[in-house]
């Protein structure tokens, strides 16, 4: 089993910066990916960026490139995700989430069916 634990929402102006944390335990060859990913109200669960966890290969949904950046700590055992010059359409449940997959594919990395395991959500609110 895997646990991930998240921390690091809030509310922010837009134009500002917040750093969400996820820290995940278990057996680490249950995974070989970390996404992110956010829900807003109404909507479908949506990609924003993964990360390999051997290699640390990255990977963005469009609209976060040049603005969001994924990143892991192995010897603190955690996966960062910064985001910078927040919008108002970033407001979402942010969740972090574990799975095992193929490397390189977009079509598995970006789909939340292929993530096993799920982290409670943090909050992200951008005040226009």
């Amino acid at each position: 089993q895997v646990q991930l634990v998240e921390s690091g929402g809030g509310l922010v102006q837009a134009g500002g910066s917040l750093r969400l944390s996820c820290a995940p335990s278990g057996r680490t060859f249950n995974y070989n990916y970390i996404g992110w990913f956010h829900q807003a109200p109404g909507k479908e669960r949506e990609f924003v960026a993964a990360i390999t966890w051997s290699g640390g290969s990255t990977y963005y949904q469009d609209s976060v490139k040049g603005r969001f950046t994924i990143s892991r700590d192995n010897a603190k055992n955690t996966v960062y995700l910064q985001m910078n010059s927040l919008k108002s359409e970033d407001t979402a449940v942010y969740y972090c989430a574990a799975g095992r997959m193929p490397y390189g594919d977009s079509r598995y990395y970006t789909n939340a069916n292929n993530y096993n395991y799920w982290g409670q959500g943090t909050q992200v609110t951008v005040s226009s």
